[in-house]
């Protein structure tokens, strides 16, 4: 990638860009043989790679508290998003680990007991623990408040039971960050965290879920599962709380990561393009090839000032609940424009299997879905922009 021209703007500090940069080399030494050498061996690859995030000191910034191995007391959310479309750029399977060490600990870092910071954080900075984020369900996605899955306090402890879906690193995580019903009140009132590790009797792996741009995901299933009150993050009934707070430091990293994905396919495109020879001329030269390759990059630019827009309030403190799902919405729906556009400049090449824009197009629809699908951002978007409008009037 030869121009890194928006390392230059405001949002940045002089070592995001630093970090940037050294992050850009490590990755392209590092994880440039890692798909040829896992081939379907998905599982294997992010073990593989959350342990060379770890041991490259890059996981330190998925998690918060330098006394627990952060890089940070907080979380910067710029570095958060820098590294995502680092690493999605480089190779997918790399920005999904690296997302989900911080997803699947983050409520450890904003709401954790000092004990349970000082026993899940540290292993997850170090890449020695994976994480997981255990919040969706058979038939509670979107509509949190719809969740089945029960906590029962019996002694000193709960007992889980019920099902949870759609889990990321689902069957080879060491932990995972769960939400339950406990019924202190109705409706998303009345759900807690827990952490659970992986080997916790009850807890079982009811199904391995195969998607398009593989990745580890299963449907998990507690039968009776017991867990000491320790294991509980934060207080009773706040559970909905938790999981929105973590989301919300999380979601705007997910238009970086489409942003990665997006400049990739760009990249990918402009080298096609000025070396694919065609009727006495080279693609490049044909206005219809100009005038997509411009439309991209423009895409990618307003997708990224409202990402780093987002990022960089979120570090100033500010609420950005309407800004990052703008950021998520835009980015996500403008890369897989992107994405598209370079599989037709690729011609027949771009769907053959394995192909760099032929990856991207799978890599780009889930990020479309997870953690807030489209739809879902056009509500929240709306929904504060119409309490802005009553509280004015």
């Amino acid at each position: 990638m030869a121009h890194k021209d928006y390392l230059d703007w405001p949002f940045f500090a002089a070592h995001h860009a630093q970090l940037e940069r050294t992050l850009d080399e490590w990755a392209g030494r590092e994880l440039a043989h890692v798909h040829a050498q896992y081939g379907k061996d998905v599982d294997g690859a992010c073990r593989d790679i959350v342990r060379r995030l770890g041991e490259g000191g890059w996981l330190r910034h998925a998690v918060g508290g330098t006394a627990h191995g952060g890089a940070g007391e907080a979380i910067d959310t710029r570095a958060l998003c820098l590294i995502r479309e680092t690493l999605a750029r480089h190779e997918g399977l790399a920005d999904f680990a690296f997302a989900m060490q911080g997803l699947g600990s983050g409520a450890i870092s904003l709401f954790g007991t000092p004990a349970q910071r000082e026993d899940y954080l540290p292993r997850v900075a170090r890449g020695e623990a994976i994480a997981a984020f255990a919040l969706s369900e058979p038939q509670a996605g979107s509509d949190v408040a719809a969740m089945a899955c029960v906590a029962e306090a019996d002694g000193d402890g709960y007992v889980l039971n019920g099902e949870k879906t759609w889990i990321s690193n689902g069957g080879i995580a060491d932990f995972y960050v769960v939400f339950a019903r406990t019924g202190e009140a109705p409706g998303a009132r009345g759900i807690s965290a827990f952490v659970v590790d992986g080997n916790t009797p009850g807890l079982t792996i009811a199904e391995r879920i195969a998607v398009i741009a593989p990745h580890p995901l299963a449907r998990l299933r507690f039968d009776n599962c017991r867990i000491p009150a320790t294991r509980r993050i934060g207080a009773a009934g706040q559970g909905f709380k938790v999981a929105m707070a973590t989301l919300d430091v999380f979601r705007t990293s997910v238009a970086a990561a489409a942003l990665g994905f997006a400049r990739r396919a760009l990249d990918e495109a402009l080298a096609h393009a000025t070396a694919r020879q065609m009727f006495g001329q080279v693609l490049a030269d044909f206005q219809l090839t100009q005038a997509k390759l411009a439309q991209m990059a423009t895409g990618i630019d307003a997708a990224a000032l409202l990402t780093y827009r987002a990022a960089w309030q979120r570090d100033q403190g500010r609420n950005v609940t309407k800004e990052a799902a703008m950021a998520k919405m835009t980015a996500t729906e403008t890369a897989q424009q992107v994405i598209d556009a370079a599989v037709q400049l690729f011609g027949g090449l771009g769907v053959v299997s394995e192909h760099p824009v032929e990856r991207l197009y799978r890599e780009i629809r889930a990020l479309r879905i997870y953690e807030g699908a489209t739809e879902v951002q056009q509500l929240i978007i709306a929904r504060e922009l119409l309490r802005g409008a009553r509280e004015a009037a």
